[in-house]
């Protein structure tokens, strides 16, 4: 077991098929990389990219990751699996790029990221009642389209 609570299924016959919640099937043609394996700089850096994992996390299932994102593209737009992995990770380097030099980022019909800048204030340590100052910083929020909260509404 890795540090991310997941472990390789190595026991597997290859190609094997998987099945999700809403009936979605992988197929596993092989295990490309093994979990906890060091990575050179110039590799790919999906945590999933070839992977079959088990969690123990209840949440699992409800979880959309980058490996679901890559496989999306891999079957409606038929690229392969290190292309589609690709395309996700360059998306979402730009998306971090732009965030990281302060600018927002927008996507139509999903939502905003948001960044502001808090500044200096007072705080209290609940359990002691010690008053500490809290340095100014950026966080960043989101704030979701009316499309999307329309369709989170419908369920």
């Amino acid at each position: 077991m890795g540090r991310c609570g997941a472990q390789v299924l190595k026991s597997l016959e290859y190609p094997a098929i998987s099945r999700i919640a809403d009936g979605t099937e992988f197929r596993y043609e092989r295990v490309i990389e093994t979990a906890g394996a060091r990575r050179s700089r110039r590799e790919n850096t999906m945590a999933d990219l070839g992977i079959a994992r088990v969690t123990k996390d209840a949440d699992a299932a409800n979880t959309l990751t980058r490996a679901d994102l890559a496989d999306v593209a891999h079957r409606r737009l038929g690229l392969s699996r290190a292309e589609s992995a690709n395309v996700v990770e360059r998306v979402l380097h730009h998306m971090c790029h732009a965030l990281s030099e302060g600018k927002n980022v927008k996507v139509s019909g999903f939502g905003t990221f948001i960044l502001r800048d808090k500044g200096q204030r007072i705080g209290r340590n609940p359990k002691t009642g010690i008053e500490v100052p809290i340095a100014p910083r950026r966080v960043m929020t989101f704030r979701a389209s009316q499309i999307m909260r329309d369709r989170i509404a419908k369920g």
